[in-house]
């Protein structure tokens, strides 16, 4: 990974809140949506699990924009749902989030949210 993308990826992951747009089957945009961002290599939750609108919105094409931290990424969605990596991403929502209090981050810890967490991968530009 070059200095750049790591430095971005940096300021995308300890951004407050991440926004959040895919695209639909047709290349138009779904609208944006601000959720939290955790991570050295971002990954973000659905609290609502799999069901919820954006989420879905992710698995239709898997390609979005991403804008947090001053860098907007085109990426791809790709399910990062595995037990190792939420162990992880619940003590990251923990630490980063713990002052929203337990309405806001317990949603986030629950099966249904760990079930929908993806990770936005930048998607080069080049042909």
């Amino acid at each position: 990974m070059t200095t750049r993308a790591s430095d971005e990826l940096n300021k995308i992951g300890k951004a407050k809140e991440l926004k959040i747009v895919s695209l639909r089957r047709d290349s138009t945009l779904r609208n944006l949506v601000v959720i939290w961002v955790v991570g050295d290599h971002l990954y973000v939750r659905a609290y609502k699990g799999r069901t919820g609108l954006w989420f879905r919105g992710t698995q239709e094409r898997h390609e979005g924009h991403i804008r947090a931290g001053g860098i907007v990424k085109d990426v791809t969605f790709v399910d990062e749902a595995v037990p190792d990596i939420n162990d992880q991403i619940d003590v990251a929502n923990r630490t980063k989030y713990h002052w929203y209090g337990a309405q806001y981050l317990d949603p986030m810890l629950t099966a249904e949210a760990r079930s929908a967490t993806i990770k936005p991968v930048p998607r080069s530009t080049s042909p």
